[in-house]
Parts: structure tokens; C-alpha cells; sequence
């Protein structure tokens, strides 16, 4: 099972001062930050995805790409562009999340191509164009006549897509996107995707489903898929479920879970193969605007606060090297939130990572290196780097499933 990490310009800094918290004044950003690949002792990812409105822009306003970055990856390519290790596979797809409130996808499949293959991908996923709805017992049926045509539209664009590239001799793997609104339409697209000739399939739409939802479609597709289909999960991950996807033709899967809950989510910051923590929240009183207005409403004194946060990380830093106990750190968290006005308090779960310290027992280089400083939610030098992390976590738990996942291929001839 390969995993495919969707690229967001996510890079952090070496040079960072986590101490006094600033960048280098020499830093430039394109030529010495770093990504994960670069940062870890081994790359977390199995190929990188790029979306075509993330690079160029959309309907809906203009990508995360810079012009001079929009320039360089069209200069270099997408390979050298990302510095990546010849192993790793790079795949991009049109992004159709940016453009899924218009009637049809705002660019044409010839458009597409030159994307793929101005910035020379490995693969490229045919244009579609998201059904955000799901009713299991509907069949081929749309309850939405917009369901409808979107699927059909998506297949026209895929034979196109696939026509082109082939008189084109686009030196490009052809990926076909299959949507649905029910088992029975899913496995519908996909069977006419190899008819095209498509033997790589994208299933998308499939990120509000259900676990239990998703093996429902796999197994209708798996009644009309052929054997040298490989299956490809638009923005899924769902580990636990992997072994039981690969069931059903899945060899891959793209997803910013494990990266993004390093900072997005409520307690799931921290993950190990055995479990998540939550990250110490030590927020930056020049850096919270909710903290800033109160300081100057006068509710927050500023002299306090920068005491205080100070306090924090010492404390915090002095734990790590075995001079302060667990209580002596809970005691200025809990000084902090009430002068921060925290909507909800944490001190609960920050003993238990502060008591377990998994950045101790971690293995990846970016533990090793920083140590606590991994587990504080603070500024996003931090809280990349514990994304990072999370994603080396991840390659490690698709590691321990990849043994049973190939036995069951084995199984099935």
C-alpha cells in the first residue's frame, strides 16, 4: 500500500531559534527550508500529490504558489522542484475541492495535461468533478439529477483525458477518476474507466463516508474490476481499515490527516503507533489575537502574560531535562490558561503526555533533535515539525500492515 502526501508548501525552517522563537535574518524560504522528506531520517511517504490549484490558481481565487514558485516548478519540474529521492512517485490531480460549487470544472482536460506534463509527473488524475452526497440503496438512480451529470461528466472528461494523453504520447500514467453516489454507481464508473483502457482508478467523493460505507463500494466495484486494476483512495486514510481496502484492489491513498491533526485537532496531536496525545498549548502573547485585544481592552496585564508564557516553556524545558517534576510544569499551565482565558483547559490530558514524554521513546530524527520542544503547540515551526513527525508514524504503521496486506494479495492470486 503506498501512501501519497499532498503538498501544501508545507516546509519548516533549520534554522529556527525555537528559544527565542525567530527566524534566521538570512533565511530565504525556497532555498533553505526544508520538507519532510528532507528532515526525517526516512522519507514518511511513498509519493507526493500536487494539485493543479494549489500551483496555478482557480475559479476560486489564486493557489498557495507564489508567481516565482509557480515559475520554478515549471522551470525545474516537479521532481527537482521538491528535491525528491529518486523512489519517491509524484502524482496531480486538478484539485476539484476548489472549484466544487461550479456547474462544471473551469478547466479543460487539454489544460490538465499541460500541467502534468510541463511539470513532469510520474501520473495524472483525469479531470472530475465531486459528488458530495451518498445514499447507499439509491443504484444507479441519482436522487439528484446534478449527481448525475456530474458522474457522466466525469467519465467524458476521463475518455478524453485518456485519448489525449495518448495521442499526445505524453510520457504520463493515465489515472482515471471514478465518482458515485452509491456502490452501484461507483463500481458503474469504474467499469466503464476500464473500458477506456484505465488500469490505475481514483475513487473520490469518499472522504464523508463512513468506514462501513467505503467496503460497501469497494465490494460492488470488486464484482466488476479486473484483477490489474489498481485502486487509488482520494483522501482517505483510515489505517486501521488498510488491510481490508487492499481486499479490494486499493494500492494507495492520499490524505493530510496525520499532518494537519498535528495542529487542527482538538486533543489528537501527538501520535504515536500505540496512540495520540495531546500537545502542550503554550500560545504566543504577541501571536494571539485573542490574547493581544484583551491585553489592550486591559483585562490581560501583558507584563503578566509574558511572565508567564516565559515560565511555561523554562518549566517545560527543565522537565524535559529532569530537574522539574510533572506538577511543578501543570502548575504554570494552569497559570496560563486562566491569563490566556482558555475556553476549555487541558491540564488533565498534558500530564499524561508529559507523564508517558512519547518524544523520549520516538525514534524519528525530529524527536531525537528537539525533544519537548515537539509536543508544545506553539507557532507553526513547532507544529509542522510534529506533523512531520505524525506522518513518520504513519509510514511506520502502513510498515506493520504492509506483511498481512501482501499475503493477502498472495492469497488472491
Amino acid at each position: 500500500m503506498k501512501f501519497y502526501f499532498p503538498d501544501s508548501q508545507d516546509m519548516v525552517s533549520p534554522t529556527y531559534d525555537f528559544h527565542r522563537d525567530e527566524y534566521s535574518p538570512l533565511r530565504v524560504r525556497q532555498r533553505d527550508d526544508l520538507y519532510a522528506h528532507e528532515v526525517l531520517a526516512e522519507t514518511p511517504y511513498d509519493g507526493i500529490l500536487v494539485s493543479k490549484a494549489i500551483v496555478d490558481g482557480s475559479i476560486s481565487g489564486a493557489g498557495k504558489y507564489s508567481e516565482s514558485q509557480r515559475a520554478r516548478i515549471y522551470r525545474l519540474g516537479v521532481r527537482k522542484y521538491f528535491r525528491l529521492p529518486d523512489h519517491v512517485e509524484t502524482l496531480g490531480d486538478n484539485g476539484a475541492f476548489n472549484y466544487i460549487q461550479e456547474k462544471v470544472p473551469p478547466v479543460t482536460v487539454e489544460e490538465t495535461i499541460d500541467f502534468y506534463e510541463g511539470c513532469g509527473f510520474d501520473a495524472g488524475v483525469s479531470v472530475d468533478h465531486i459528488i458530495f452526497g451518498y445514499q447507499s440503496t439509491s443504484g444507479l438512480e441519482a436522487p439528484n439529477p446534478e449527481w448525475a451529470e456530474r458522474r457522466l461528466l466525469t467519465l467524458r472528461m476521463a475518455e478524453k483525458f485518456f485519448e489525449a494523453v495518448a495521442s499526445r504520447g505524453a510520457r504520463l500514467t493515465p489515472v482515471g477518476a471514478a465518482q458515485g453516489w452509491s456502490p452501484a454507481s461507483y463500481a458503474d464508473s469504474v467499469k466503464q474507466l476500464q473500458a477506456i483502457g484505465y488500469r490505475r482508478i481514483a475513487l473520490g467523493g469518499l472522504v464523508p463516508l463512513k468506514t462501513p460505507d467505503i467496503i460497501e463500494c469497494l465490494t460492488a466495484i470488486d464484482h466488476v474490476r479486473t484483477r490489474t486494476t489498481q485502486l487509488h483512495l482520494l483522501g482517505i486514510t483510515r489505517v486501521d481499515s488498510m488491510a481490508d481496502f487492499a481486499r479490494f484492489g486499493v494500492t494507495s491513498f492520499d490524505s493530510t490527516s496525520a499532518f494537519r491533526q498535528a495542529f487542527m485537532d482538538d486533543r489528537r496531536n501527538f501520535h504515536t503507533v500505540d496512540g495520540d496525545f495531546v500537545a502542550i498549548r503554550v500560545p504566543q502573547v504577541e501571536g494571539n489575537s485573542v490574547l493581544k485585544r484583551n491585553i489592550l481592552a486591559g483585562v490581560v496585564s501583558q507584563r503578566d502574560a509574558v511572565a508567564a508564557e516565559r515560565e511555561c516553556l523554562r518549566r517545560l524545558r527543565s522537565y524535559d531535562a529532569g530537574s522539574t517534576p510533572v506538577r511543578g510544569v501543570i502548575d504554570v499551565l494552569a497559570k496560563y490558561e486562566v491569563i490566556t482565558k482558555s475556553k476549555k483547559s487541558y491540564l488533565d490530558a498534558y500530564e499524561r503526555t508529559l507523564v508517558a514524554a512519547p518524544w523520549k521513546t520516538c525514534g524519528c530524527r525530529l524527536c531525537e533533535h528537539h525533544g519537548i520542544e515537539i509536543a508544545i503547540f506553539r507557532g507553526t515551526e513547532r507544529n509542522k515539525r510534529r506533523g512531520f513527525h505524525n506522518l513518520s508514524v504513519l509510514a511506520n504503521k502502513m510498515s506493520r500492515l504492509s506483511a498481512p496486506m501482501q499475503t493477502v494479495r498472495r492469497s488472491r492470486g
